[in-house]
């Protein structure tokens, strides 16, 4: 088969250099340090060496064409016609797909991408069951993500669950929060234990890298900009925390999430509508002149010449901005597959902003183009965070990238922020253990053997042999 149309780096060669030598590995690097084309190259010495027929690639939906788009354009014709590409949502719910990618591992001898892996960090998810059965009948399977957690080291299981039980040695998920999770009274997470023991498990199969730690980047510059809520938000805010707070229940979650969700739809500018049984609540418009809204107009306050992407938690709130921002084009679920490379081609010539939300703006885009972005709102998630942070500060960006928080002062909102913060510290800290032990194990068979040899026989590392009967050893033969 011929080689890929470009040169791989020294970084994505040190990758494909390890996990070629593995039927199920992870790959955790960055964006725009080229998972895609490190993937592909595994993917075509398999089939050079005729262990591989086929290539499933699952990936978030709104990623699918820019992927496809990255594979022509890296790819032989080849091994083009041998990749399958389906959205990971879509295994959710369509029994057609499914029944369809089924068929393509019983009849081909598949190799399973799962790109952005962490979507699938949900044991109890349809999608994550239909993936697992996938999974088992391909016998090379790989998993491609930006960072391994978004929440916590929880977000693992699943993840390794796929490549092989074996990895992390729990067959199920409450034998894993068994020895490495400690809840409160309350069924609430605490802390997670044995840190470095996952740490020395998912190591000999990873492969990670970081941007900085190939590639020189211009620099990133936080800022925050506050504002206070109006009076009449201020009181709708006091008495919808009042509502929620007499409604928590510590043994059911979902009582916290509508608290969360509830105080931060009201500093949004939204009005609560709670059902006769004031068990559920929709939303409504605060202001009837979306110009009243203090966050759209700080928000406005923060614009200027430059191409700007502005990521939003509501809908609402990119319909607004669009209608406000002649210069905006729209990029969400409301915008066809079709129509959003339209938007991006408009945002890439004359229109100065994207006004997006980071499920569908968030992942595989290259926007180095543009080098600032502004949050009107924010959620919890980390790992969608980060993602859509490194559709601008990627291989190619030529200036310092701008990233703005938009923050209602003295509410719901610092916390977000906060412990968007605190998270990235936990991120850090695993990358770093993953590392040591990575570096530790390959160090150790280099001064014992004084050649290349297999890193993942478990036996020559020091494990007993009781140990190492239960430790896959994924070597191609």
């Amino acid at each position: 088969m011929k080689h890929l149309n470009n040169a791989l780096l020294p970084h994505q060669t040190a990758a494909v250099e390890k996990l070629i030598k593995l039927k199920v590995g992870a790959l955790f690097a960055e964006q725009g340090t080229g998972k895609t084309i490190t993937t592909l190259e595994i993917a075509r010495r398999r089939v050079e060496s005729d262990k591989i027929s086929h290539i499933i690639w699952l990936c978030p939906c709104s990623a699918k064409q820019n992927i496809r788009r990255e594979i022509v354009k890296q790819s032989p014709d080849e091994l083009c016609s041998m990749i399958t590409i389906c959205g990971i949502e879509t295994l959710s719910t369509s029994i057609r797909a499914m029944s369809y990618l089924l068929e393509l591992c019983q009849n081909k001898r598949c190799f399973l991408v799962v790109d952005e892996s962490l979507l699938i960090k949900n044991p109890w998810a349809y999608r994550t069951k239909n993936i697992l059965q996938l999974a088992e009948k391909c016998q090379y399977r790989i998993i491609l993500n930006g960072t391994p957690v978004s929440r916590n080291e929880a977000d693992l299981f699943s993840q390794f669950y796929l490549l092989d039980w074996r990895i992390l040695g729990y067959k199920s998920y409450w034998s894993f929060a068994a020895n490495h999770l400690e809840y409160d009274e309350y069924g609430n997470l605490r802390r997670v234990l044995n840190k470095d023991a996952l740490a020395d498990k998912i190591a000999p199969y990873t492969y990670q890298i970081t941007k900085s730690e190939c590639m020189e980047l211009p620099c990133k510059h936080y800022k925050t900009y506050y504002f206070n809520l109006t009076e009449e938000q201020n009181i709708e805010y006091g008495e919808a925390a009042r509502y929620l707070l007499d409604d928590i229940n510590e043994w059911k979650p979902e009582t916290i999430y509508r608290l969360f969700s509830g105080l931060q739809a009201v500093i949004s500018g939204k009005r609560l509508v709670f059902n006769r049984k004031g068990t559920h609540f929709d939303t409504a418009e605060f202001f009837r002149n979306p110009m009243d809204n203090p966050r759209l107009r700080m928000l406005l306050d923060c614009l200027d010449d430059e191409k700007t992407i502005i990521f939003c938690h509501y809908e609402s709130e990119i319909s607004q901005l669009c209608t406000l921002l002649p210069e905006a084009v729209r990029f969400d679920g409301k915008v066809s597959l079709k129509k959003r490379d339209d938007a991006l081609i408009k945002f890439s010539r004359d229109k100065k902003y994207l006004i997006a939300n980071k499920n569908c703006a968030g992942y595989s885009l290259n926007l180095q183009f543009c080098h600032r972005i502004i949050y009107m709102s924010n959620d919890w998630d980390l790992g969608t965070r980060l993602q859509s942070e490194d559709r601008i500060h990627r291989y190619g960006q030529e200036h310092n990238v701008e990233i703005i928080d938009i923050c209602a002062e003295n509410t719901i909102d610092e916390q977000i922020i906060r412990c968007l913060r605190n998270k990235e510290y936990l991120l850090d800290s695993l990358k770093d253990k993953i590392k040591d032990k990575q570096n530790i194990k390959e160090s150790l068979l280099e001064y014992v053997h004084g050649a290349k040899k297999d890193i993942f026989d478990c036996d020559e590392l020091g494990r007993s042999n009781k140990d190492a009967k239960n430790i896959p050893r994924y070597k191609c033969i």
